[in-house]
């Protein structure tokens, strides 16, 4: 048995790198994208059921529970869009120093945060 191996794994208290928090929020906004495809399909089918139905999806599209969960669904497209762009160049070779990755993650986070505000003003 190796006692050299560390025994903390305590991941809040692990100093991760900027690449890995952005690999990481990657695959949250991945599984935020499946289950929010999961809502506005519903929303959809609701809207085409009936007429009562979309006077009822009309109705809850105005609220601001739903507006949250669009511009949630948005950011996470986003976000996402963003990565996989960055990971693409890295497929290609470009940025795949750790300075390289270091710089993609810090534009990743940029330019991901300027869309999502934009999107949250063209949402709400």
């Amino acid at each position: 048995m190796n006692r050299k191996r560390p025994v903390n794994l305590d991941l809040r208290t692990i100093h991760q790198p900027l690449s890995a928090i952005a690999s990481i929020t990657h695959r949250i906004t991945g599984v935020l994208l499946f289950a929010g495809v999961a809502v506005l399909l519903w929303l959809l089918d609701l809207s085409l059921s009936s007429a009562a139905g979309f006077a009822q999806a009309a109705g809850l599209v105005n609220s601001p529970l739903l507006k949250l969960v669009v511009w949630v669904v948005l950011s996470a497209l986003a976000y996402h869009m963003v990565a996989g762009v960055k990971h693409l160049l890295l497929d290609r070779g470009i940025g795949d120093s750790r300075e390289g990755a270091q710089t993609g993650a810090k534009l990743t986070f940029i330019v991901s945060a300027l869309l999502i505000v934009l999107m949250g003003f063209w949402v709400w």
